[in-house]
């Protein structure tokens, strides 16, 4: 787990997933410069509001000033680029491993991204760490600031790590942007502009970060799109779930993102327990190609998550408010994690794993990252669970307990997904 950062940005690794989480704060007129990583990665906003742009290689820059052209026919010096969308809190970004992407905030409060990097997607053909290759700035300070997962911790020698950290240390003295590997001439000639130019690419003096604070506020094309247009453009898809033809959805024209903290949306509600919101490809239909999903979870004070397993993912939980307890349970029935979390910490439930999440009494939310584009739940409580499903003569004989017993066991919890707080938990409330 990691705690909230205190600084620009935090990263963490969990090898157990092949996952890693980036959490980035972006202030007022913050940009987090154009990287591409090699891995896809999904990018949850939880706080704040901006702009993002992705840049598809081949596509049109469709998103042009007004101003493009003089009356006389010739090009102006006006922009052109490719989409460029604003981007709100509860939004879902989906990118593809290798697409360069950046954001930047116009709004008055901090943006906050949390990003998931799949590294053991099959897309990424490196190693299993996740890498950034960022096209301007200085990547060295930000670089500096990895560190290991809990788990690694656990699982490898002391001695051992720091061996890596000082490797990794000598390697980060020499990190640069892209640009900064090539010769200055070479870039000169490549952009077709003098070697002064050239040389201002390779940011050697430029001690900003990764995140800098732009002179001016940004001026993009970007257009807004109001409610009425998000659902017309819903019913053009074919509703919600949307129609994938493979014509409409090419990359250059690509929905990249969705809200997932619509209450509207919600695919489970229980007016005494939560919420749970799911985006997978079926809603956003990029997602195939990424191969990762995401889940939205509200519990209420002292509500609960079904115990279950995820059958086809590991699931990278980010708290995202509130405070409650989370159990893990490994296949030889051991306990692997059982403790209190709060807004800012991540805990990794490797696949079929099984998981129960408990709030405490200021409520309970997070945002759960999948790796699979369709991450599927068997629950294990509840009306639609595997003890439900169960004949009860089974169930009485797999527990030795009484008929009457079993059908308790499977028949007293008729919710779905999030229960409400029930009596016989009350005594174990979290403050």
């Amino acid at each position: 787990m990691f705690e909230s950062p205190r600084t620009h940005e935090e990263n963490v690794r969990f090898e157990c997933a092949g996952v890693a989480v980036i959490r980035h704060t972006i202030h007022k007129r913050g940009l987090l410069l154009p990287a591409y990583t090699n891995t896809p990665k999904l990018v949850y906003v939880e706080q704040g509001r901006g702009i993002q742009g992705a840049v598809f290689p081949g596509c049109p820059e469709t998103f042009q000033s007004s101003g493009q052209f003089s009356r006389d026919g010739s090009q102006s010096s006006e922009d052109q680029h490719q989409k460029v969308p604003q981007v709100r809190e509860g939004e879902v970004v989906a990118l593809p491993s290798g697409v360069a992407d950046w954001f930047y905030n116009n709004g008055d409060s901090p943006l906050v991204l949390v990003q998931l990097l799949d590294t053991s997607n099959p897309a990424n053909q490196l190693d299993q760490d996740f890498r950034n290759f960022f096209l301007a700035g200085n990547p060295q300070r930000e670089l500096q600031s990895q560190r290991s997962s809990y788990q690694r911790d656990q699982f490898e020698g002391q001695r051992g790590r720091q061996d890596e950290d000082e490797s990794r240390r000598h390697q980060q003295d020499r990190n640069r942007n892209v640009f900064g590997g090539f010769d200055e001439q070479i870039l000169a000639e490549a952009f077709n502009i003098n070697t002064r130019l050239a040389r201002s690419m390779r940011n050697e003096k430029d001690n900003r970060g990764i995140i800098v604070r732009a002179e001016h506020e940004l001026q993009v094309v970007s257009p807004h799109q109001s409610r009425e247009e998000e659902e017309r453009e819903i019913e053009y898809r074919g509703g919600p779930g949307g129609r994938f033809n493979g014509i409409e959805e090419t990359f250059c024209t690509a929905r990249l993102k969705h809200n997932i903290n619509d209450p509207e949306r919600a695919d489970f509600f229980n007016p005494l327990a939560g919420r749970l919101t799911t985006v997978n490809s079926l809603n956003l239909p990029i997602l195939r190609s990424v191969q990762l999903s995401v889940e939205r979870g509200v519990l209420y004070p002292n509500a609960m998550m079904s115990p279950h397993w995820n059958m086809n993912a590991h699931s990278i939980i980010y708290i995202t408010r509130g405070n409650g307890r989370i159990q893990i349970v490994g296949d030889n029935g051991q306990t692997i994690f059982d403790g209190e979390v709060r807004e800012g910490q991540v805990v990794t439930a490797p696949q079929s794993f099984a998981v129960v999440k408990k709030a405490g009494s200021q409520g309970f939310e997070w945002v759960s990252f999948k790796t699979n584009d369709n991450a599927q739940v068997s629950q294990l409580a509840g009306r639609v669970s595997t003890i439900r499903g169960l004949p009860v003569e089974v169930v009485a004989n797999s527990f030795q307990i009484s008929r009457e017993d079993a059908r308790r066991l499977k028949n007293n919890r008729e919710e779905v997904s999030v229960f409400s707080p029930s009596q016989s938990g009350r005594s174990g409330e979290i403050a």
